[in-house]
C-alpha cells in the first residue's frame, strides 16, 4: 500500500500502530475510553466532536508474537491460532473446555485462567442477553459489550461451569449481542431481576441437575446481586448504522458523536476497535 496514504496535512498525529482492544475505565460518571495504536494512548472523551480519521497501512500484526501476518485470526497469526488456548474454541463456546481430557492446548494457562471465578449474567444490550466472564473481568465486560445495564446470577469455579450454566439459560434467552440494536439509541429499560426470577423458575429442575453434579458450592445462584448501570459518552446515535471495513476502506474519518461497546461511532458510521486488533494504523485528529 502506498505511503501516500500517510501524508496529508492539517492533521495532527495521535499515534500510530497495531491496535489493540480499547482500555476502559468505568465508573458512576460514566464510562472513559482510551485508543491504543503501538506505544501510544489517546484519552477518548475529550475528543468527542472533533473529527478524527483512522488510516490503515496495510500490515496486520500478530497480538502475540508481533510477526506480520496476511490475515488476521482473531488478532492471532495463523500459528498461534492454531496452538494458543486463549485462541481454542471452547474460549467462545466453554462447555467444550476439553481440560479434562488432557487435551489442553497449555494446562497451566488454562488452569490461571479457566480455573478461577467466572459470573454468569444478563444484560441489557438492547436486548437482554446471558453471558459469562471472570470476575476480574467485572464491569469491564458489560462495557465491551455495550449493556446499560447488568447483574450476576450465579458465581462458578471455572469457566466450564460457567459455560454449562449459559448454555442452559440461553435456551430460554438470547446469548448474543445485537450489535447494530445497541448502537442504535438508548435500550428500553428491563427488570433483569424479574427475568432472573422467571428463568431460575423455568430452569429450576436443571440448576438442581447441575448443582447435585457438581456442588452446591461450585455452582452458586445469585438471588440479590444489585443491578449495575453503565453510562456510555454518546452525544448522539447514528440514524442508519453503517459499518466500517478497514480491509476494504483502510482511511476511515468522520466526526466522533459517541464510543459504546468497542465501537467508535462516528457521523460517517461505526467501526469495532476489538476487531482490527493488530492492524496497523495512524490515529489523527483534524487540525
Amino acid at each position: 500500500m502506498s505511503t501516500d496514504l500517510f501524508s496529508q496535512q492539517d492533521w495532527q498525529v495521535l499515534g500510530s500502530g497495531p491496535l489493540t482492544k480499547m482500555p476502559v475505565r468505568a465508573g458512576p460518571e460514566g464510562v472513559d475510553y482510551w485508543l491504543e495504536a503501538g506505544d501510544s494512548r489517546t484519552h477518548l472523551n475529550p475528543l468527542l466532536g472533533q473529527r478524527l480519521r483512522l488510516q490503515f497501512s496495510g500490515r496486520i500484526l500478530c497480538q502475540y508474537c508481533g510477526k506480520e501476518t496476511r490475515k488476521s485470526y482473531q488478532g492471532f497469526c495463523y500459528d498461534h491460532f492454531m496452538t494458543l488456548a486463549q485462541a481454542d474454541s471452547c474460549i467462545m463456546s466453554p462447555e467444550k473446555c476439553h481440560f479434562h481430557q488432557g487435551t489442553c492446548r497449555e494446562p497451566e494457562w488454562g488452569e490461571r485462567h479457566c480455573f478461577q471465578t467466572h459470573f454468569v449474567y444478563l444484560a441489557n444490550t438492547g436486548q437482554v442477553k446471558v453471558g459469562i466472564t471472570r470476575g476480574t473481568q467485572v464491569p469491564t465486560r458489560w462495557v465491551d459489550q455495550g449493556a446499560e445495564a447488568a447483574i450476576p446470577v450465579a458465581r462458578v469455579r471455572s469457566r466450564y461451569l460457567a459455560g454449562l450454566l449459559e448454555v442452559l439459560l440461553g435456551q430460554h434467552i438470547s446469548d448474543k449481542t445485537n450489535w447494530r440494536q445497541m448502537l442504535k439509541g438508548p435500550a428500553e429499560q428491563a427488570d433483569l431481576a424479574a427475568v432472573r426470577d422467571e428463568l431460575f423458575s423455568s430452569c429450576r429442575s436443571e440448576l438442581t441437575d447441575l448443582q447435585n453434579q457438581h456442588g452446591v458450592q461450585a455452582i452458586q445462584l445469585i438471588q440479590n446481586a444489585s443491578i449495575y448501570t453503565v453510562i456510555y459518552p454518546v452525544n448522539s446515535y447514528p440514524d442508519k448504522i453503517q459499518s466500517f471495513n478497514l480491509d476494504k476502506t483502510p482511511l476511515v474519518e468522520g466526526v466522533l458523536l459517541g464510543i459504546k461497546g468497542q465501537y467508535l461511532i462516528l457521523d460517517t458510521g461505526v467501526i469495532n476497535i476489538r476487531r482490527y486488533t493488530g492492524y496497523e494504523v495512524r490515529f489523527e485528529q483534524a487540525a
